[in-house]
């Protein structure tokens, strides 16, 4: 069984995970810092799951990669909270069960069941990993009617892209590397993590949207007909400490649900 699961690891992790939510760097930085608040049991855990020299942020964008062959897990990813509400509702907002919220529940009561084979445990793993990750993205939660800002044309650094791609990776990239936001985020996470990590995966949505509401939307510069907004200083100084701690919530709050999914 151990083999099966191997091999299962090695087949799906083998290719390149394309920039979908936080960008590759944004996810690793979300399982390093989840990683760094681990308790000593689950760190073995996981470590049993994914292999020994498999470290957690190098299976943290395996959701975005499988999307290629399994185009069914694409809205798992998101949940479409419309802009004209006021909050989160399940009902309306997740009907089919098919978002974001939904398969964090699913997939973390498939990690807990003991019955759960080696190979659905470590996909159940590695989608939690993602999930919670994509979800404190705000444009994962909120929409605009514009495909979470895909469809909206912008320009970054003399760059033509779109609203989406900036806050996925676009602002994080100018930010810093991994290695060098690292040490921070992970502190600070750390130090707020007690408070950061109570409450639901509904309330953590919740806040994503108010953010991709007043924020992301409410802050963004306005263009004249037919030309590219332009993502300037001042919006990118707005923008810079909200994916700071958006990326820090995350990593506490993966920390939490792993350490009471595998205690």
């Amino acid at each position: 069984m151990r083999k099966l699961a191997a091999a299962f690891l090695i087949a799906f992790l083998a290719h390149p995970a394309p920039i979908f939510a936080w960008g590759g760097p944004g996810h690793s930085l979300v399982a390093r810092i989840a990683e760094a608040q681990f308790t000593v049991a689950v760190r073995a855990r996981v470590a049993a799951i994914l292999g020994p020299e498999r470290p957690m942020r190098s299976v943290a964008s395996w959701a975005d990669d499988v999307r290629r062959t399994r185009p069914q897990t694409a809205g798992w990813h998101f949940i479409n909270i419309p802009m004209t509400a006021q909050h989160l509702e399940m009902s309306r907002d997740c009907a089919s069960g098919d978002c974001v919220i939904a398969k964090i529940l699913d997939f973390r009561k498939i990690l807990k069941d003991p019955a759960t084979a080696p190979e659905a445990r470590a996909e159940a793993l590695m989608f939690l990993v993602h999930f919670i990750g994509d979800m404190h993205q705000p444009l994962h939660c909120g929409d605009k009617n514009d495909r979470g800002g895909n469809d909206i044309r912008v320009k970054l650094a003399d760059r033509d892209t779109n609203l989406h791609s900036v806050w996925d990776s676009g602002i994080l990239a100018r930010m810093g590397t991994e290695d060098q936001l690292f040490p921070g985020l992970a502190a600070e996470s750390a130090k707020r993590a007690k408070k950061w990590s109570k409450g639901t995966v509904e309330e953590w949505a919740q806040e994503s949207y108010v953010k991709a509401k007043s924020k992301v939307y409410g802050k963004l510069p306005p263009a004249a007909p037919g030309a590219l907004a332009v993502i300037d200083a001042k919006y990118e100084k707005m923008a810079n400490p909200i994916i700071r701690e958006q990326l820090e919530k995350a990593g506490a709050r993966l920390a939490r649900v792993l350490n009471e999914t595998l205690q």
